[in-house]
């Protein structure tokens, strides 16, 4: 974020935390319009409604990035004035040019009027809700192809709503200023509405931001049953899904500002709608859960989160049923229907990567075009079993294996970004990623903290490509708890012996090298007395046992009988176990890619329906079925931006607050409930198995099942991101 944005931030924080407490808040509701005059003067002085109106016409300029930091710091107080539509009417009096505008500006300026808009084109005779209406001077509506200024002769009665918001009924008549016509017309209209929902959306996501923390703080209070609620994960875990949506949504909002800035119209204009069915969704969930941990106090008028609850709805259904968003963004996405955008302003922010990364990038995706060949492209495959000794041992000795490795190690020195844009490579080709991936973990791991001796052995064979190494966490009785390691290492003179038994040690038919954890001191806590190796696989004592799995993977069961290995195979302290696989747990669980799995279903399901039929009319008639591939196509989106910001905090070694597992709860969660959707949207023909076509959706819906389990379970990852995301107590032993 720029730093006059973080600013800006900070100031419109500290405004609302004090301006708009929630007994300001109360006493505007008591008034029956919800509106606080006092407050919207204060904004007035600051120049808010003025803040997308250009110098010229007497504004400061702001961006809309700028304006949605607002607008999430007024939702995140409940802000008891109309922002979002003062902002755009206000922009839109001031592109107009109109003789008028200027008079209007001034008034607006000083706080002496204020005006809203009608988010829906307006007819003679048909009254609309609108927003602020009881309290406006005017309303910005299209009429006939005419942007009008409705001036209202006389207060509109509020209605009663489910939060106050000074909405009234309005229709077009009385005394009126034509602002713009035509095409021009309509096009202003239409991409203030736009603005208007990005902005909302700003106000949903800071709402529900606060309302979790609420939640978060009462959690961490309470106590029921001789314990702390926040312990019960049957409260922490829905908690930790909602935050990692509402980070969803505000990771999304910050990527369409980049893609207005510069990116593709239609997947702009379809990102908008998708953002404001998605943060609709997230958001009834988010207050529905904060409320519930309150319990019947959260029900009672004394309890500030029922306003939460109340005003999410408010502010989210204003434009009608947002599932109708979800709709439109499949007909522009697929269908080419043309939005209206509106001007972003200077957009700082940039989800692409720099040129050093896309160099790097570019030259990874020019040796796989070289290298690979149909007959490979073929193999590839989404577990170990597309593993190709030619494409390793070609990729390790360009340097590409493990970019962001020493070169004398057989790396690049690659930034963690380069190499995150090269790796991305892998999946768009897309090319066998997974003994690459743990191989690249094993690896940092080998450099943390193994020996020099265990360096200079390993590392140049991982680095070329011609060895890889798996991973030997998991136990029969273990499962997710990897620290319950039952899988003895002995002293035995300078070295160690091994006994035990590995379950999913995926990869290890091709590995060289398992890293393993091992008990090495029964009588301490289970997080103190482990310790890591790196077992070479063809040592005596080791067996590998095949498993085979319903989505197309073999993992294997590994069996060590009195392996012997040397102490330089050892990584870390003795009994020090838990920090090194603190740190290799932190790389594994750093986010995952399979967003890119999701973008291929999406990408099947609409080439089917280009040609399928539903009752007898086009399927692409079906404004549903467009709907559900755009929400896989939105959540594909979300999933990426959750990864980058994954990669930039570790990137930046910024404090980690369960990224990578937030990351991967929502990229694997919606990977599972979108492959079943598309499964069931295009059936029956999904159900026939292949490479290609409807078959990457039915091979998608098996391989899906599984990715919630690797690298920790979903339930396992909540804990973390409840515990470091939203300070909740610890929820497991």
């Amino acid at each position: 974020m720029p730093e006059e944005s973080v600013a800006l931030g900070d100031m419109f924080r500290r405004l609302f935390e004090t301006e708009s407490s929630a007994a300001r808040v109360r006493a505007a509701e008591a008034d029956h319009d919800g509106f606080d005059a006092n407050l919207w003067r204060m904004l007035a002085e600051l120049g808010v409604p003025l803040m997308r109106v250009c110098a010229p016409d007497g504004g400061s300029g702001l961006s809309l990035l700028d304006a949605t930091i607002l607008l999430e710091e007024a939702g995140r107080r409940l802000a008891p004035v109309p922002l979002a539509e003062i902002i755009v009417a206000t922009a839109l009096i001031a592109r107009s040019g109109a003789p008028e505008a200027a008079g209007w500006l001034e008034a607006i300026g000083r706080g002496e009027k204020l005006v809203s808009i009608a988010l829906t084109p307006v007819e003679r005779g048909t009254e609309q809700m609108v927003m602020a209406a009881s309290v406006a001077d005017a309303i910005v509506a299209l009429e006939d192809e005419r942007l009008t200024l409705f001036v209202q002769s006389g207060r509109r009665q509020p209605l009663a709503m489910i939060a106050p918001g000074a909405v009234g009924w309005f229709e077009p008549d009385g005394e009126r200023v034509i602002l713009l016509e035509g095409d021009d017309a309509v096009a202003a209209f239409h991409a203030a509405v736009e603005e208007w929902k990005l902005l909302s959306s700003a106000a949903l996501i800071g709402l529900s931001d606060q309302a979790l923390t609420m939640a978060a703080e009462y959690a961490s209070e309470r106590t029921q049953f001789g314990q702390i609620i926040g312990t019960f994960q049957g409260l922490s875990h829905p908690l930790a899904d909602c935050v990692v949506e509402i980070d969803g949504a505000r990771m999304f909002l910050r990527w369409i500002l980049t893609a207005l800035r510069g990116g593709d119209p239609a997947e702009a204009g379809a990102s908008i709608d998708q953002l404001w069915w998605f943060v609709n969704k997230a958001a009834t969930r988010t207050v529905a859960h904060s409320l519930h941990v309150f319990g019947g106090y959260g029900l009672s008028n004394e309890y500030d989160i029922q306003l939460y609850h109340r005003r999410a709805k408010l502010l989210g259904l204003m434009l009608g049923d947002p599932e109708l968003a979800l709709e439109r963004a499949g007909r522009r996405l697929y269908l080419g229907e043309p939005a209206h955008l509106p001007e972003p302003g200077a957009v700082t922010l940039d989800f692409a990567p720099s040129a050093d990364a896309q160099a790097l990038a570019d030259e990874t995706r020019a040796k796989f075009e070289d290298i690979l060949t149909p007959e490979l492209r073929s193999k590839a495959h989404h577990s170990f079993e597309g593993h190709d000794w030619g494409v390793s041992r070609a990729m390790g000795e360009a340097g590409l294996l493990f970019p962001a490795w020493p070169r004398r190690w057989g790396g690049r020195d690659a930034s963690a970004e380069a190499a995150r844009a090269a790796l991305d490579v892998w999946e768009t080709m897309p090319w066998t990623i997974n003994p690459q991936g743990t191989s690249n973990l094993v690896g940092q791991i080998i450099q943390a903290f193994g020996t020099d001796q265990l360096k200079n052995e390993v590392l140049p064979r991982l680095g070329r490509g011609e060895i890889t190494a798996a991973l030997g966490y998991t136990e029969p009785s273990g499962g997710s708890d990897v620290f319950g390691a039952r899988t003895r290492a002995e002293r035995d003179g300078d070295g160690w012996i091994i006994n035990g038994q590995k379950m999913f040690t995926s990869g290890a038919e091709w590995a060289s090298y398992a890293l393993l954890i091992t008990r090495t001191d029964p009588d301490l806590p289970k997080h103190k007395g482990t310790t890591l190796f790196l077992v070479p696989l063809d040592a005596p004592g080791v067996e590998i046992h095949p498993i085979f799995t319903f989505m197309d993977e073999r993992t294997n069961a590994t069996f060590y009988s009195e392996v012997r290995i040397p102490d330089h195979y050892r990584l870390g302290e003795v009994n020090g176990g838990v920090k090194v696989l603190a740190a290799a747990l932190q790389m594994e669980q750093g986010g995952t890619s399979y967003y890119h799995n999701q973008r291929d279903m999406a990408r099947k399901a609409i080439a089917w329906a280009r040609s399928a039929t539903r009752g007898g009319k086009p399927a692409l008639d079906d404004d549903r079925l467009l709907a559900r591939i755009a929400r896989t196509h939105a959540h594909a989106r979300i999933g990426e931006a959750l990864g980058a910001r994954t990669a930039w905090v570790a990137a930046q070694k910024l404090p980690d607050l369960a990224y990578g597992p937030a990351a991967k709860i929502f990229i694997t969660e919606t990977y599972i409930t979108d492959a079943a959707d598309l499964m069931d949207l295009t059936a029956p023909a999904s159900l026939v198995r292949g490479r290609a076509g409807l078959g990457v959706i039915e091979e998608g819906y098996r391989h899906s099942t599984a990715t919630t389990i690797y690298a920790g379970t979903s339930e396992v990852l909540r804990s973390m991101v409840s515990e470091r995301r939203l300070g909740l107590p610890r929820s497991r032993a």
